[in-house]
């Protein structure tokens, strides 16, 4: 068979307003009459700092540099005004408190705390006071921190030098953390069909949904998807079949009918994602004797695939929470493919994980292949389905839980794509390897209060997820197959 191109080269990602950070620097003002070249020095600190941000894809606003409590409040109401999803506040000398703690109060924005000196240590049979003072950004860390207790707010920070890149990861951590909150705050996920019949896990309050994160949920009927299939053109479903053989292997069990229908229906999803503005899609609809609503729900396989590879995830049997696990996913730069737990290889240690229904093309291990069916597993349909591995290598199960007091929670394990055997039934099948007995592996994860389905992303990527719950103001739950324990905190 012909290998298809890539998913990238294909598809036009859906883009949205990039994350804004906010940017402040500061310093002692007592000091500059004191040492002349002190502030100078600091404020080309500050701007290297600025350099640096200006590389990473977020949209900065620097507010400059403050040297006391009254020119803190205007940088503060500055960044109120801009609606930053992370303020950044550059401490690169020693301030008081009070200069930092009305940025964060008033902005009411998660707020990260960097202190970078200007070199990895002091030549210190060369320095006075003066240049001492430029390498004592750490003095008020934990005075910012006091404070920030005692006000009842986050505090988070990240140390280290100009030039440090183990600084610049970690600083960088927490920008791919604002990029879920961004995503989130700002998101539209629609909902269209109604819940499989007696999914009590997936069940979702979608008032919480805009209360926790910001969301916006937009109820669908399928009759809205109906309506633009009707007006999609014959055209239109040629072209669609044509994209598809450069994106799939098509197997030779795929029906043409079937084919052109999911072509059809993909056409008209685009347009729904466009008419309702939507950043995600959780769907479902039972049908009956193959009338249309049922062949509508039957056809999605194909259309939710490709946008899900264009960065507007899709997560079939209603479930709203793993299309924003798999949203949040996409937001760190991870992928994330609808899964859930199929087996397990007692043999090989591997859980065998995925799932019949749209598949995130962008993280394939191989071509994806496209092949016929003609039933879903638990499900009334025919159609087309995505048979594909997430790529070999270090992947990470991220999805939404929710407690018995109705809060969010997000929880992670890291594993490994490994090589082996898979099943042939148009399913989206990956081998992961935790480092443990699989089955004691299903065992803890159960306990954190995860539901049957989440997102497999690629890489380990806990670290960015506990990030993005500390902006979110959600618990972060891992399990850890090495470490033995069920879950971490903050």
């Amino acid at each position: 068979m012909t290998p298809t191109r890539h998913a990238s080269e294909l598809l036009q990602p859906r883009t949205r307003r990039k994350t804004r950070i906010g940017l402040v620097a500061g310093g002692l003002a007592a000091y500059w009459p004191q040492f002349p070249d002190l502030l100078p020095q600091l404020q080309e600190s500050s701007r290297y700092v600025t350099d640096r941000f200006n590389e990473l894809d977020a949209e900065v606003v620097d507010v400059g540099f403050v040297s006391d409590a009254p020119e803190a409040a205007v940088a503060a109401e500055k960044l109120r005004v801009a609606d930053c999803d992370l303020i950044v506040i550059f401490l690169t000398t020693y301030l008081t408190s009070s200069m930092v703690l009305p940025i964060a109060q008033r902005s009411k924005t998660p707020v990260l705390v960097i202190d970078l000196q200007p070199t990895e240590a002091m030549d210190h049979a060369n320095f006075d006071t003066g240049k001492w003072l430029a390498y004592c950004g750490q003095c008020p860390v934990p005075e910012v921190a006091n404070v920030f207790r005692r006000a009842g707010i986050e505090f988070r920070s990240v140390s280290g030098h100009l030039k440090d890149e183990n600084a610049w990861r970690r600083i960088t951590q927490w920008v791919n953390a604002a990029n879920v909150r961004a995503r989130l705050r700002h998101a539209r996920h629609g909902l269209m069909g109604h819940l499989y019949p007696g999914m009590l896990d997936v069940s979702t309050d979608l008032t919480l949904v805009s209360s926790q994160f910001g969301s916006h949920v937009e109820v669908l009927e399928f009759d809205d998807l109906r309506v633009r299939v009707d007006e999609v053109t014959d055209a239109q479903v040629n072209d669609r079949v044509a994209l598809a053989r450069e994106l799939f292997t098509i197997d030779g069990s795929v029906d043409q009918n079937d084919f052109d229908w999911g072509a059809r229906v993909s056409v008209a999803l685009d347009r729904l994602v466009d008419d309702f503005d939507l950043d995600s899609l959780a769907y479902y609809h039972r049908g009956l004797n193959g009338e249309q609503h049922e062949r509508l729900g039957a056809g999605m396989i194909l259309g939710a695939s490709i946008l899900t590879a264009r960065g507007v995830p899709m997560a079939g049997e209603y479930e709203l929470r793993t299309s924003l696990a798999m949203l949040a996913s996409q937001a760190m730069g991870a992928g994330g493919s609808f899964t859930e737990i199929q087996a397990l290889n007692f043999f090989d240690g591997v859980v065998e994980m995925g799932h019949d229904g749209p598949a995130h093309l962008a993280v394939s291990e191989r071509d994806p292949l496209l092949r016929g069916l003609g039933v879903y597993h638990g499900k009334r349909g025919w159609g087309v389905s995505v048979e594909f591995d997430v790529t070999q290598g270090p992947v990470t199960t991220f999805g939404i839980g929710q407690d018995r007091d109705g809060r969010y929670t997000f929880i992670t394990s890291e594993g490994r794509v490994v090589p082996g055997p898979l099943l042939a039934i148009g399913n989206t099948t990956s081998r992961v390897d935790f480092g443990g007995d699989p089955g004691e592996w299903v065992d803890e994860w159960s306990q954190t209060g995860i539901g049957h389905h989440w997102a497999l992303c690629v890489g380990h990527r806990a670290a960015d997820v506990r990030a993005a719950a500390s902006l979110l103001g959600i618990e972060h739950r891992h399990v850890d197959m090495a470490a033995r324990s069920r879950w971490g905190s903050l």
